[in-house]
């Protein structure tokens, strides 16, 4: 597991698809090429959604770690 140093937190707790990803698109544009957002969220779906929204839009999915029923996904703005 790495550690990084997230530009913005995204906290998607308690929303479902594909809210988690809407709001993730949406706060990456604010970001510069390079910045990680952190995305906490509770949809267990979120995974495989991330996963293909990281491929889908080039970003750089970095991890994604489960800690006490909260996934938090790191993903780098591709630039």
């Amino acid at each position: 597991m790495g550690e990084y140093e997230p530009a913005s937190v995204l906290d998607c707790e308690g929303l479902q698809c594909p809210l988690p990803v809407v709001k993730t698109a949406q706060a990456m544009r604010q970001l510069e090429p390079g910045q990680v957002l952190e995305l906490k969220a509770t949809d267990p779906g979120v995974e495989p959604d991330m996963k293909a929204w990281a491929s889908r839009t080039g970003n750089e999915l970095l991890e994604i770690r489960q800690e006490q029923g909260v996934y938090h996904v790191f993903i780098k703005k591709a630039g």
